[in-house]
């Protein structure tokens, strides 16, 4: 929520502004959602026009006209509270607590012994950007004659938002985390054209899990193209060998024009620096890049297609499950205060779920839900200067075999990716509960127990069950061993083949914060997620 300070002498001015048309005719009904007692009973909720105004304004103005009290640069308090775009329209009653909450905090009311001054809220409509918000109008005289307070207010009101922010889980601005928005022109486009998600957030996700799947940049410039994007890399000036940004585009239908997203613009995390600090670094590796580079700008040919061309064998599943597996047991064991490891977890669990998205989501849904949510935590406001290469524990594996999978897998081998996944997520989950990111934890709650749900309706279609082993299969594949030891490795099997789909996610009951700022135990890490 974005507070806007603007200090001013004339009440009647801006009140019939706020109950006009506006600039752009885009104010639609204005009307009080909260203010002073005996302008709430007299205008309620109805409909301001330019008489109101004008009786709001003297209202809010009688004490300094009475006393004649002067204020320096003006005694008209305005700021207007505003949401992005993203994060839809709050009703009325929730703008009008906000309203109650901000102006008690701020010293306007006669909470803290003070006489009040007086105040309104206004509201009407969203901005011509898309974002719903209201506006807080008040008299910096307050009743007595004397004048309110405005030493470091424009701090105080940054301060009082990110509590209100918090309070109401609202989107926080200026904490730890920061996703790119889209524009409001992006938000109607989709809508028009029937689409889940804007554009921005399909390409963005597509990405992150071409770049996760990789292992050299060349190969990431292969995958984005093998995905169906338009490519093309931002040279130095005056070289033609050194390739220092990148943009991507959906390929367009025939006859339109593309619509480019630089990497920066998609997500903190897929600028082409920090996506560089994830691949081996050589020098052949930085030279095969740029002729990758070079023609996709050009829109020719793969240089040398690698092994974004190959199918992994069905192994691999498991290996890279226990890989996500071991990431998830050394996040049980990272600081809370170690964000750049938490993003890193978050962004490779992000990819593996839009990669099981493209797997088997027709359109995004559920799986891709998930990967956006995920991909929120992944993005901080500011980096450290060095950023250590991902290591073995990674979900890095698991992202290149869901991507790269074209045929049935094993269902056991399914089922016990997806459950690292899940549980990998509710670490990540749970991190944002211990340190009161509520808009993050229910982001997660609901999008993973509904990825989940996806997952359990499509391991049929998506899986293979296993023959059940037998006596006498395990007696002829060991032909050397005794009965006993063939009776235990029967029943030992069978306890491992799991069932199609992961476990059903439950409620639960919360991290445990040890000493240290490290977060709960490995049993609290299995949990299910709390709905």
């Amino acid at each position: 929520m974005i507070p806007n300070i603007v200090q001013g002498d004339r009440m009647s001015g801006l009140m019939v502004y706020l109950a006009g048309p506006g600039r752009a005719n885009e104010h639609e009904d204005p009307h009080l959602v909260a203010g002073d007692a005996a302008l709430m009973a007299w205008h309620d909720d109805s409909e301001l026009n330019r008489d109101s105004a004008l009786d709001i304004a003297n209202s809010l103005d009688r004490a300094r006209q009475f006393y004649g009290t002067e204020v320096p640069g003006g005694h008209v308090f305005h700021c207007s509270l505003s949401l992005s775009a993203e994060e839809g329209k709050l009703t009325d009653q929730q703008w009008g607590d906000i309203a109650n909450d901000y102006v008690t905090a701020m010293g306007f009311t006669g909470d803290g012994g003070k006489a009040p001054a007086q105040w309104a809220a206004v509201r009407h409509g969203v901005s011509k950007n898309g974002n719903d918000h209201i506006h807080i109008v008040a008299s910096m005289v307050r009743d007595d004659g004397t004048k309110w307070n405005d030493w470091k207010s424009k701090y105080k009101s940054q301060q009082v938002s990110r509590e209100l922010e918090k309070k109401y889980g609202l989107n926080e601005i200026g904490s730890v985390r920061a996703e790119r928005g889209v524009k409001p022109a992006e938000l109607e486009k989709a809508r028009r054209q029937g689409n889940p998600e804007p554009e921005r957030h399909t390409v963005a996700r597509t990405v992150r899990v071409c770049a996760t799947a990789s292992v050299t940049e060349a190969e990431f410039v292969r995958r984005a193209r093998q995905e169906g994007l338009l490519v093309r890399p931002r040279f130095a000036a005056g070289r033609s060998d050194v390739v220092t940004g990148y943009s991507v585009a959906k390929r367009p239908p025939k006859g339109e024009r593309a619509i480019w997203y630089g990497g920066n613009s998609m997500g903190r995390d897929l600028s082409l620096p920090k996506l560089r600090e994830g691949w081996d670094s050589t020098p052949q590796n930085a030279t095969e890049a740029v002729s990758e580079w070079t023609a996709a700008a050009r829109n020719k040919r793969v240089v040398a297609p690698g092994r974004e061309t190959t199918t992994p064998s069905a192994e691999l599943w498991e290996k890279h499950a226990n890989e996500v597996g071991e990431l998830r047991q050394k996040l049980a064991s990272t600081l809370y205060n170690d964000h750049q490891a938490w993003a890193l977890a978050a962004r490779e669990t992000s990819a593996a779920f839009g990669a099981w998205s493209k797997r088997i989501e027709t359109t995004p849904g559920p799986l891709a839900a998930a990967s956006r949510e995920l991909a929120k935590s992944a993005q901080l406001r500011r980096y450290p200067p060095a950023t250590p290469k991902a290591g073995k524990v990674s979900a890095r594996g698991a992202t290149m075999i869901i991507l790269a999978a074209t045929s049935k897998s094993d269902r056991a081998a399914y089922a016990l990716m997806f459950r690292q996944l899940a549980a990998t997520a509710k670490a990540i989950h749970d991190m944002h509960k211990a340190t009161g990111d509520l808009n993050r934890v229910r982001g997660l709650s609901a999008s993973v127990i509904a990825a989940t749900k996806a997952v359990e309706a499509s391991a049929s279609a998506h899986t293979v069950k296993r023959e059940p082993m037998t006596l006498e299969k395990l007696r002829a594949q060991n032909p050397g061993l005794d009965e006993e030891t063939l009776r235990a490795r029967l029943v030992a099997g069978r306890s491992r083949e799991g069932s199609a789909v992961p476990t059903k996610l439950t409620r639960g009951e919360g991290p445990t914060v040890h000493s240290g700022q490290v977060h709960g135990s490995e049993q609290q890490t299995q949990r299910g997620l709390e709905r």
